[in-house]
């Protein structure tokens, strides 16, 4: 009776291991398939919510503008700057009262260039004119005071009055914060250093180089304080036309991916021809292909032609802004140019688009009264009693500008 009882109760323990193992397996699988539904459920809710969310959201675009107006030669002669110092009742300097007319046009731009042609030593070092210039710091003054804030500093008379004059006018501009200024600098640092500015949310820089400094050396190992851009291919100051291309190059390469705008202002040419030489235009598309955006030239102190290479806008040459310059057979170094585009930023994503256009030309006239009275005309403004002949004038260097693009407007600025 005992062996039956305890095989009897072995037979029965071993039954309630399988059922209970039974149930542990059907549940493990229950749960197993329990938590797959519900993760596939969840995914599948993820996924539908960030559809919507796709399909609701799009990348926004945003457009910033900026408005830039330009002039040329700022060229102060000795009859110039004696009537400032009348101006100003023979006390200091005061110009101001010669551009009041361009001063309304160039209030309404973001940027506004213009190109210092003398320079600024001050007149600590005692005024001079051609062919060995300084300025007062009261022409720099009256140029910042009508809106100006671009300015070009490297011209063929930048080194006129020695590297004191230079230095000065370094300290004069070193001053002025909101101003970009090139071409000129204190040392190799400050020549190196990339100088960005930002307004509506447009980055830009400028360089400047001159073709030469009339004949004057720059002191040795100090080349920063003028950049020189032989305008030959012959070799000059111990560096000839393809060294300093590729100079240009490093510049540009230095620069370009650090901004959205680069500006190039060269001062190059053969003074009072319209017509632009091989150099500058062979200087133009090598600067084109580097992928800057606008070129500006000065020094024939006559106005030159507008055009695009690819997709970079060369003004040849805007002629004088203000100078003593007369000549009254055709009156070509007495009208200058004043220039004026649109750059348009489009940022969509990582997307970002530079785009300039919408470029105007209005002449401008320098007016004295035998080398006394000096004032900037614009033409939209100008009349018999300033010139008789001015609407031959405006025909005449209106063909100019439209040489090499008939379509080239020139046209009252607002």
């Amino acid at each position: 009776m005992e062996k039956k009882v305890t095989k009897r109760k072995r037979k029965l323990k071993v039954g309630r291991i399988l059922i209970a193992l039974t149930i542990l397996v059907v549940a493990i699988i229950g749960i197993y398939f329990l938590v797959t539904k519900l993760t596939n459920n969840n995914k599948n809710n993820n996924d539908v919510i960030a559809g919507d969310k796709n399909q609701g959201t799009e990348v926004k675009e945003e457009t910033y503008k900026l408005s830039m107006v330009m002039v040329g030669d700022n060229l102060i002669h000795s009859s110039i700057y004696n009537e400032a110092n009348r101006n100003a009742n023979y006390d200091g300097y005061d110009f101001k009262p010669m551009i009041t007319m361009i001063k309304d046009k160039v209030k309404g731009y973001d940027l506004a260039y213009y190109n210092q042609e003398t320079i600024l030593g001050g007149s600590e070092l005692g005024l001079s004119d051609y062919p060995t210039f300084n300025s007062p710091y009261e022409a720099g003054d009256a140029m910042l005071d009508a809106g100006f804030n671009m300015v070009s500093l490297a011209t063929n008379h930048t080194i006129d009055r020695g590297e004191k004059a230079v230095l000065n006018s370094c300290e004069y501009w070193n001053s002025k914060t909101d101003v970009l200024t090139a071409g000129s600098y204190c040392s190799e640092e400050e020549r190196n250093e990339v100088k960005v500015m930002e307004k509506n949310n447009i980055t830009y820089t400028m360089l400047n180089y001159t073709y030469g400094t009339n004949g004057i050396a720059i002191p040795k190992g100090k080349d920063y304080l003028v950049n020189v851009w032989p305008m030959d291919y012959n070799a000059d100051y111990g560096v000839g036309y393809e060294a300093f291309k590729e100079t240009v190059k490093k510049d540009v390469e230095r620069v370009r991916d650090k901004v959205d705008v680069l500006i190039v202002a060269m001062h190059w040419g053969v003074e009072y021809t319209h017509t632009p030489t091989k150099y500058q235009k062979d200087a133009a598309e090598f600067l084109a292909s580097l992928g800057v955006d606008i070129v500006i030239g000065t020094h024939p102190h006559v106005v030159q032609p507008v055009e695009w290479i690819d997709d970079t806008i060369v003004f040849y040459s805007l002629g004088n802004f203000i100078s003593a310059q007369d000549q009254k057979d055709n009156y070509n170094k007495m009208v200058g140019l004043m220039s004026s585009l649109d750059i348009t930023k489009t940022v969509k994503g990582d997307d970002i688009d530079i785009k300039i256009d919408n470029i105007n030309n209005e002449l401008i006239y320098t007016r004295h009264i035998g080398y006394r009275q000096f004032k900037v005309i614009p033409f939209s403004e100008m009349d018999s009693t300033y010139l008789f002949n001015y609407e031959e004038i405006y025909n005449k260097y209106s063909e100019v500008v439209k040489m090499y693009d008939e379509t080239m407007p020139v046209v009252a600025l607002s």
